[in-house]
């Protein structure tokens, strides 16, 4: 098969299907996905919850993960932010020519580690390949499904004045992890992605509180975007304390040095909750239970004053309007 794909492995003959049996199968192996089907075919029952997503992050490897793992799991986290356990996903890579057989080897065992941590199986997928120059080494597209237990109703429309905010730990880290290593830059501190399945987080949260109104994980446009599109779809204002948000000494730093905003930063591995008040002590100290809300906070409340808009409370004192860029901070971060 040499060490790079070739436009061959995209014809459907003899060389795309060693690229799945020998490339591919081996990392993902399940009963739904060996059998090779066209379709895959599997039991639910309930509600159900299901999403589908495109990954096109530049790099494709960097610091704390790489294209793989962040395409499992991004899809698991919108599956999870609606309350739904994830189960099965779907993928699809369209590959350029000329990309390292190994990289892509790779990325399959990267994306195995992740479902594996996740507890998800990838059961249906496709691959394309396209001329060099027409992708950027790999893109992959991936969906999901998943089951909403009974009684769970969580929607980004369902905040309520007097409910607290909570964050799962500190923001920007995936963005700056991201374009220090596509900028070549080097710092003396350590940066790395946050990206994570958080699906099992939500079940512990989900087991101290059926009071939980909203779940969002900011990703593109970060903390601040996804407070937006909360009081936007809830109609609702939230006010937030700057000093409240957990920002890493070494994310703020570069940010600082940049000209940037942390709160304008993706992530891919925390969330924002909005909790009924009384029920987010007991919210908060489950998530710091887990190690990934190990560093969660309270960083505000809902209010039925300005609707559809977020205060922030600078460490200050004056409090400013936190809008929604009009443009994008860090483009290709997801």
């Amino acid at each position: 098969m040499g060490d790079s794909i070739l436009l061959a492995h995209g014809s459907g003959g003899k060389l795309s299907h060693e690229l799945v049996e020998k490339r591919i199968l081996p990392f993902l192996a399940n009963p739904a996905l060996n059998k090779l089907d066209d379709s895959a075919v599997f039991e639910a029952s309930g509600r159900l919850a299901f999403t589908t997503d495109g990954y096109v992050v530049n790099p494709i490897f960097f610091p704390g993960g790489d294209i793989g793992r962040l395409a499992v799991c991004g899809t698991v986290n919108d599956l999870a932010m609606n309350g739904a356990r994830p189960l099965y996903l779907s993928l699809s890579a369209i590959i350029e020519e000329g990309f390292l057989l190994s990289e892509l080897e790779q990325i399959m065992q990267s994306i195995s580690k992740a479902a594996e941590e996740a507890e998800v199986s990838i059961i249906a997928g496709d691959t394309k390949v396209v001329n060099r120059g027409q992708a950027d080494k790999l893109f992959i597209t991936t969906s999901g499904v998943g089951t909403i237990p009974p009684g769970v109703d969580i929607s980004g429309a369902n905040a309520k004045a007097g409910d607290k905010v909570l964050l799962s730990g500190t923001i920007g880290d995936h963005g700056i992890a991201v374009m220090s290593q596509r900028e070549g830059l080097r710092f003396s501190m350590a940066l790395e992605s946050d990206c994570a399945p958080l699906n099992q987080l939500v079940s512990q949260m989900l087991e101290v509180s059926s009071k939980i109104h909203c779940l969002r994980d900011p990703t593109r446009g970060g903390l601040a975007t996804t407070l937006n599109e909360l009081a936007r779809q809830s109609k609702v204002g939230i006010v937030v304390e700057e000093v409240e948000i957990p920002v890493k000494a070494e994310v703020k730093a570069v940010c600082e040095l940049l000209g940037l905003d942390p709160i304008y930063v993706a992530n891919e591995g925390k969330l924002v909750a909005v909790v009924d008040p009384g029920d987010a002590d007991k919210v908060l100290a489950q998530m710091k239970q887990h190690n990934y809300g190990r560093d969660a906070v309270i960083i505000g409340e809902v209010t039925r004053e300005h609707p559809g808009r977020v205060i922030m409370r600078t460490q200050l004192g004056p409090s400013r309007i936190v809008d929604m860029l009009s443009g994008e901070l860090l483009p290709r971060i997801c």
